[in-house]
């Protein structure tokens, strides 16, 4: 690793850092937790009634999440429950970093939100009254709670944020590149505060059918708290999931002076491509590699550096064997531990970069990597990857990676310090 002067980044830039978390998941509402629930290990699937006799039906809910007690503001029913996940974070986040948005100066404030489907849920509703019971009864709200930039601008109107207000769409890989558009206004002093993270809410019957067509799904339907089990020799597929994850990002020194508390630091972040298939990743996991490197080249950090990193895992055959030979070519001997939060939390789709991420750094803050749950035996291909399983693992972590990758062949890595 190169010097550095204290507070700047490998190009002279103010470090980033991360002052408020917000989460939504099936592990619990609230940052608390969430983090609790995952550090447990203990996984969240379970039987879904409202999929009931479809292909697949299991998913990961967010327990006892009420809009009228999580959600501030009136009217919550207006929106769809991707943009009341959002915005119920988001208020955690807020209030963790101790900020006022009655006054703070609102066209500094930039609102990044990243969703891979928005308000499907309200769509499939409302399409399905427009065929029972005709044109007449479908909600003239319909489109405002559909539309997948609502959630930012839902945001941003309850906060008070008038700076640059944008929805990212790149599959699973949404909520990461929020947070890398984030970074990228920060440093272009574009905003002062950058509200930035994920939000889906997909568990719907199209969207599990769909999924189930493709065969991405676990069918482990005799044992739904085993069926999502990242790099384990007997995976069969994801679990669908829901949730949200909202980070504040601040300029250290703004930070620092304001006496805020400081949970990470954002050091580095890379982007890249397969260009591959639309739904299967690079078997050679060259992109995947290309956004490690450059994560690892903004944090001005080498493979060396590396102690932890939290895994896109989705628990699918494809994904974590291409994500498992990415890390060992790029890590080779120095095993960084590795987690996967599905094991717990199922696929979260456009929110899961972000409340990994959110993880990240509450793994760096607390030198502390949380266990994937259900893991069992490597398959041989998987067998270099130091994978946490069964507990968690107190060990020193001076950087950590969040992989996050997409549909499409979107790659997407974030690189954490800790504040310290």
């Amino acid at each position: 690793m190169t010097g550095r002067f204290p507070g700047r980044d490998a190009a002279g830039r103010d470090t980033l850092a991360v002052t408020g978390i917000g989460l939504v998941t099936p592990a619990g509402i609230g940052r608390q937790d969430t983090w609790a629930g995952v550090c447990a290990g203990t996984a969240a699937a379970a039987a879904d009634p409202a999929l009931a006799g479809l292909p697949v039906s299991l998913s990961c809910r967010v327990p006892g999440f009420d809009p009228r007690l999580h959600v501030r503001g009136a009217r919550p029913w207006r929106h769809d429950r991707f943009t009341q996940f959002a915005l119920a974070a988001a208020q955690e986040a807020v209030d963790d970093a101790g900020l006022d948005p009655g006054a703070w100066i609102g066209s500094r404030v930039a609102v990044i939100l990243g969703s891979a489907a928005g308000g499907v849920g309200i769509y499939e509703h409302q399409h399905r009254k427009f065929l029972d019971t005709g044109a007449h009864t479908v909600s003239p709200l319909t489109l405002p709670a559909f539309l997948p930039n609502m959630a930012a601008g839902q945001l941003a109107i309850a906060l008070h944020a008038k700076g640059p207000v944008l929805h990212t769409a790149t599959a699973c890989a949404s909520g990461a590149t929020a947070l890398i558009t984030a970074a990228m206004l920060l440093h272009s002093d574009a905003c002062d505060i950058a509200i930035a993270g994920g939000a889906d809410a997909m568990v719907t019957p199209m969207c599990a059918t769909a999924f189930a067509r493709m065969g991405a799904l676990s069918r482990r339907h005799d044992d739904p708290a085993g069926a999502s089990r990242p790099f384990d020799a007997g995976r069969d597929g994801f679990v669908l999931s829901e949730g949200a994850g909202v980070l504040v990002l601040e300029r250290r020194t703004d930070a620092v002076h304001r006496g805020a508390r400081l949970h990470a630091h954002l050091a580095g972040y890379g982007a890249s491509a397969d260009a591959h298939r639309p739904v299967a990743p690079d078997p050679e996991g060259y992109g995947l590699r290309l956004a490690l490197y450059e994560a690892l080249r903004t944090a001005d950090a080498t493979p060396l550096d590396v102690d932890h990193i939290n895994a896109h895992g989705t628990s699918t055959p494809l994904n974590d064997r291409t994500e498992a030979a990415v890390l060992h070519r790029v890590f080779g001997t120095t095993h960084p531990s590795v987690t996967s939060a599905k094991g717990v939390l199922g696929h979260t789709m456009g929110a899961a970069g972000a409340i990994e991420a959110a993880l990240t750094a509450l793994t760096v803050e607390n030198q502390l990597a949380p266990p994937t749950a259900n893991f069992h035996h490597h398959e041989p291909e998987l067998s270099a990857v130091d994978l946490v399983s069964g507990t968690p693992r107190r060990h020193r972590i001076r950087l950590a990676l969040s992989n996050s990758s997409g549909f499409g062949g979107h790659n997407t890595v974030l690189a954490f310090r800790p504040a310290a």
